[in-house]
């Protein structure tokens, strides 16, 4: 996804005399600008032990290549939101859903370079910083609770995701067991996985881990394309499912938003960048965001059109139990958002850092906040298991505003281009859409909320052609049983 990553000269010398420094490599960054760190920053002068993750040009630099922060950042996008794709074209029409899925990864290929040329213009580091700097206390206030929000209900989706998949893998391969129950599986995993994994400092450090989740995501994709080859055609028909529009349309994109969010993280992984100019950051944001975006594209459109009418919030609550293929895609899918767990994790235990402890955190209170973060998103996976709706007041109530919404009102507030300039329109364009969708796509939830089906056989399960075992091809010989 192509966006516009440039930034005046004179924007850049402005913002190094604003804060009384002079930029040695002016000559040499003519057109790549380094995020220059404001003396005002909680990160200013920190040593190596401390928690931030932002790279200081006079500083310790980062650690991290191209290749390591996109992994990052397609990890981060590609999480718990991809499997509700299928459903939000379901929700839009999918005509028009397919349109709405590449409009909104343009805006987020877009807003995320806008992030950083914010932070150039303002001289801060952060998200927080960006917008404390253009809105005061105030919107700093409001930009640290979604940031917080977001990625923080994200773990919670991981480990409803976790639960659903996991429990449904281990009862297909042991059969019914009290002890491989969804509760059971949640702490195991949270004990053993996420929470090792979320205690690490540095964020290039999971740039391993984000690769192995990238290839079980591939195979991911590549069983959604087999089943919508070998089962769709097992699925009885479904009144209007290629309908152009529906009404649900600005429900689906806040599912959207949610799938493609991870504006969160974006400041953490600018600065884990061993070399952080605004050329590599715009291109590893364009073959990230154009990664993820095929992705999810063809993610979403295998799954609706294996399931159509019949699509659920949670894809894999689509397949049937007995299906073999479809319970290893469950597994991949499951290991996956658990190694996005921890990025998550990085961004909350950041904002309480900023809000609660000026930035630093000794190894104690990094320890404490870890465990206190991943103990209350674990106890609320256990109590609530519906999937759908989080992802949808999730993507309409934190999403929409960290996407479409903050980072085009900062540029605005900031840039002193002309009106007519072309960055100057399209933040607008965005923001009156963000603006919208956040109003409209609320009140539609809360009048049409989602009905959770966890744990329920689709009909189509129990007509003679369910069970699929290893066969490329669905066997009508044998029926399911709850």
């Amino acid at each position: 996804m192509a966006a516009t990553g440039g930034m005046s000269g004179s924007g850049a010398r402005a913002s190094w005399r604003k804060d009384g420094m002079e930029d040695p490599r002016e000559q040499q960054l003519q057109q790549h600008y380094p995020l220059p760190t404001a003396p005002s920053s909680p990160y200013h002068g920190e040593t190596d032990e401390k928690t931030s993750l932002i790279c200081k040009l006079r500083h310790k630099q980062g650690t991290s290549n191209l290749s390591p922060a996109m992994f990052n950042v397609i990890n981060s996008i590609i999480g718990s939101g991809m499997i509700g794709l299928p459903y939000s074209l379901k929700q839009a029409g999918f005509p028009l859903g397919i349109l709405l899925l590449l409009g909104v990864g343009y805006i987020t290929d877009y807003s995320i370079i806008l992030l950083i040329k914010g932070g150039n213009l303002s001289g801060t580091n952060s998200y927080q910083a960006l917008v404390n700097k253009s809105y005061g206390f105030v919107g700093h206030l409001i930009l640290s609770a979604l940031q917080f929000l977001y990625p923080f209900i994200a773990m919670i989706s991981y480990n409803i995701i976790t639960g659903d998949t996991l429990t449904k893998v281990l009862q297909r391969i042991l059969g019914d067991n009290p002890f491989f129950g969804r509760h059971a599986i949640i702490l195991c995993v949270t004990i053993i996985f996420t929470l090792p994994l979320s205690l690490y400092r540095n964020i290039s450090k999971l740039a391993k881990v984000s690769f192995i989740s990238l290839i079980l995501t591939v195979i991911i994709l590549v069983i959604g394309i087999i089943r919508a080859i070998t089962f769709s055609a097992n699925i009885s028909p479904t009144e209007n499912p290629w309908v152009f529009a529906k009404p649900n349309a600005v429900q689906a994109i806040g599912v959207m938003s949610f799938a493609f969010i991870c504006h969160h993280n974006s400041f953490l992984i600018y600065g884990s960048l061993k070399e952080p100019t605004l050329s590599n950051w715009t291109r590893v944001t364009h073959v990230s965001v154009s990664f993820a975006v095929l992705v999810s594209l063809v993610f979403a459109t295998c799954g609706y059109l294996t399931f159509k009418e019949y699509t659920e919030g949670d894809i894999f609550e689509n397949y049937c139990r007995d299906d073999d293929l479809a319970t290893f895609g469950r597994f991949c899918y499951g290991i996956t958002v658990i190694l996005t767990f921890p990025l998550e994790c990085f961004v909350t235990r950041e904002v309480i850092a900023n809000v609660l402890f000026s930035g630093n955190l000794t190894t104690f209170y990094h320890i404490a906040v870890t465990i206190v973060v991943v103990a209350v998103a674990t106890s609320i996976s256990l109590v609530y298991d519906c999937l759908g709706i989080v992802l949808e007041l999730n993507g309409v109530l934190s999403a929409t505003p960290l996407v479409f919404i903050l980072p085009a009102a900062c540029y605005l507030k900031l840039s002193e281009e002309r009106w007519i300039h072309s960055d100057h329109l399209l933040s607008g364009l965005i923001l009156t859409i963000g603006v919208v969708v956040m109003m409209v796509g609320f009140v539609m939830t809360i009048l049409h909320p989602q009905e959770c089906s966890h744990g329920k056989e689709m009909p189509y399960c129990f007509l003679g052609n369910s069970s699929l075992y290893n066969n490329t091809v669905p066997s009508s010989q044998q029926i399911h049983l709850p």
